[in-house]
């Protein structure tokens, strides 16, 4: 039975990088070393994380004004180290909170200064992104998180604004156009898009940094990690191989553009099978749909532990929904094939007409 994996993440790779990353592990490169043991400041691993960084840039069409990072900890420590290097503590910082990660990021922040939530869509269960507030002229950043992979929105525009741009990108970086150099900083999670779990990208522009009176520890201090080039202290080596690998793939298939006509089509897709069956219902606006994440409901909750175990039976990975929220989440990250998609639609048209 063929596997469709709709995890959210760590989530689906592309064949060919899970090949040649396992060959990697066994026999890196032809040197007769396994990946997991080559040296961190090797001449091996700094073109790994020099094609890395460099494929970041490509793709993202930064110049040097802008510094990348691959760095441990995840996007979730990031919810502190943005504050602690960019808000003093007499400042205001301004938060997005649209979700369950926007929400846990303006917690982290308020140990460091003060934090505003400018955006709030708790009102409405995080069923959609809000539009048109005000950002205080003092605020040092806005932060947002372009995705939100538990309540299934996302931001298709980006919220204007005179005030640095941070943004957590973690779900859906990569998979569209986007003009990246709208923000000040970006971090991500490689585990959705971008690679292996175990490493997070920090993208900065330099002109940010430096500018709050608080000590901070050199380990926390993006300065000290761009002095050091990523290696301030042992790297994940494995997890920056296999998301190099992941990058150059994107390239190959042609780049955001293809990413971004992939995803449109494969969302596009599961929305209107969801639209046009009576039994399902997707809550979130509309207009602030997600592409990397669909969540939705079974009209009657008794069918949707009926509907799970089919959905396992025919080899549907990882659909249940995020365990506050519950119903169903697909995720649909840029590894994900069409084919996947349309298996999965084809399931709910069997469901539905059997439950009409």
């Amino acid at each position: 039975m063929k596997l469709h994996n709709f995890n959210s993440g760590p989530s689906i790779l592309p064949q060919a990088v899970l090949t040649q990353a396992a060959e990697a592990i066994i026999n890196y490169n032809q040197t007769g070393l396994s990946l997991l043991e080559i040296g961190h400041r090797t001449n091996w691993f700094q073109e790994i994380l020099q094609d890395a960084k460099d494929s970041v840039k490509q793709l993202m069409e930064l110049d040097d004004a802008y510094e990348v990072l691959f760095l441990h900890g995840g996007a979730t420590t990031q919810f502190m180290q943005v504050p602690m290097n960019l808000l003093d503590t007499k400042a205001t910082a301004a938060y997005c909170d649209n979700g369950v990660w926007g929400n846990k990021a303006f917690k982290e922040a308020k140990l460091f200064g003060n934090v505003q939530v400018v955006a709030d869509s708790s009102d409405r269960q995080y069923r959609y992104i809000n539009k048109g507030f005000p950002i205080p002229e003092d605020a040092t950043y806005l932060h947002f998180t372009s995705n939100n992979t538990v309540e299934g929105t996302q931001w298709h525009t980006y919220p204007d604004t005179h005030v640095p741009l941070v943004a957590d990108m973690s779900s859906d970086i990569f998979s569209r156009p986007t003009d990246f150099k709208k923000c000040a900083l970006i971090y991500a999670g490689a585990q959705k898009n971008m690679g292996a779990a175990g490493v997070n990208l920090v993208v900065i522009k330099k002109e940010i940094l430096g500018k709050i009176n608080r000590p901070i520890p050199t380990i926390m201090n993006y300065q000290k990690h761009i002095e050091a080039g990523s290696l301030m202290n042992t790297p994940p080596v494995f997890a920056v191989y296999v998301s190099m690998l992941t990058l150059r793939w994107i390239i190959e298939q042609g780049g955001l553009a293809e990413m971004g006509r992939r995803n449109k089509t494969k969302s596009e897709l599961l929305y209107n099978t969801i639209d046009a069956l009576p039994l399902f219902d997707a809550p979130v606006a509309k207009e602030d749909r997600s592409q990397m994440n669909a969540v939705f409901f079974l009209n009657d909750p008794a069918l949707e532990e009926p509907f799970l175990a089919l959905c396992k039976q025919e080899g549907m990975i990882g659909v249940k929904g995020y365990r506050t929220v519950g119903g169903v989440r697909v995720s649909m990250y840029n590894a994900l094939p069409m084919e996947s998609v349309q298996a999965f639609c084809d399931l709910m048209h069997a469901f539905a007409q059997k439950h009409a």
